[in-house]
């Protein structure tokens, strides 16, 4: 004899809903990570808002995204633009006084390609932490601020005619070796010449004296006369971002060293007795490698390494 069917009383759950309930779920939790991982939103205002969009451009610090752009609106009396910036939570410490923050845009001159991953992905934000009180307003940059300098070295100014392709962050040479950047330029108060800043890192500070001779290197140089062709000399680096090299008479007795913010003349190019200088100047070399081992001995057995 056939059994009789069970029927079952559970309610049955339509599988239509099953869609809509996930979606829902992933949404939520979509929301949740939102607001976990959410930081301030911070307002800066630039002078130019060129290749900024709201939902693609992204502020950068050390190379990892550390925010969005969530708006961009011009300023009142079309002063400028507002950027408004959601910040992730591990990054709200940049929302502090004296951040500085500006648009990288990618350019191409003398002093090399910068910014050339902006040409596939846009450009985008950077920023340099300030350590000030928490704020939500800053007045953006114009261009990229000069580097921080953490070298004990010295500063010097250079008065020129013009500026050149030096930039900031062009070397300074001594004896083609680099020794120094430039730092930061400006026209002067009667607007007559420029004035460059340089910094020599610290071990090679004593080689500036004020009797030193300053000169331009950058560029591409070639002249003919009647005595023949002559070829400006000049490194790679110096020809594609600008340079300067400086050189220390070498008439005893030695001129004193220069003291920080000593104004020297630049000099697009140098006399030829300037390079054939060559001052017995005392320093402390940076680079323990080169020092010779205090064990002569040591020398066979670092040979065989």
């Amino acid at each position: 004899m056939t059994p009789p069917p069970r029927v079952s009383r559970a309610p049955a759950f339509p599988i239509i809903w099953v869609v809509p309930v996930l979606a829902v779920a992933i949404g939520g939790w979509m929301l949740v990570r939102d607001a976990v991982s959410r930081g301030p939103e911070i307002t800066i205002d630039f002078a130019d808002g060129s290749g900024v969009e709201a939902g693609r451009t992204n502020l950068v610090y050390l190379g990892v995204n550390a925010g969005t752009v969530t708006s961009v609106a011009l300023k009142p009396g079309l002063s400028g633009v507002t950027v408004r910036v959601r910040l992730y939570k591990v990054a709200k410490s940049l929302a502090r006084g004296g951040s500085k923050f500006w648009i990288v845009h990618p350019e191409i001159g003398f002093s090399g390609v910068k910014g050339l991953e902006t040409l596939v992905s846009g450009v985008h934000l950077n920023v340099t932490p300030g350590a000030g009180p928490p704020t939500e307003q800053f007045t953006g940059l114009d261009t990229a601020p000069a580097p921080d300098v953490v070298d004990e070295g010295r500063a010097f100014v250079l008065r020129s005619n013009r500026l050149g392709s030096l930039t900031t962050g062009a070397p300074v040479f001594y004896r083609e070796l680099k020794v120094g950047a430039v730092e930061a330029s400006r026209l002067s108060d009667d607007s007559t010449s420029v004035l460059i800043r340089i910094h020599l890192d610290a071990p090679y500070v004593a080689l500036v004296r004020t009797s030193t001779k300053f000169w331009n290197t950058g560029g591409f140089s070639f002249k003919v006369s009647l005595l023949g062709a002559e070829l400006k000399d000049t490194s790679l680096e110096s020809l594609l971002a600008g340079g300067v090299e400086f050189a220390t008479p070498d008439t005893p007795p030695l001129a004193p060293v220069a003291e920080a913010g000593t104004e020297f003349n630049l000099s697009q190019e140098p006399e030829k007795e300037w390079l054939d200088w060559y001052p017995k100047i005392p320093i402390k070399s940076p680079d323990s490698a080169l020092q010779p081992p205090r064990n002569p001995g040591m020398i066979p057995s670092l040979l065989k390494q």
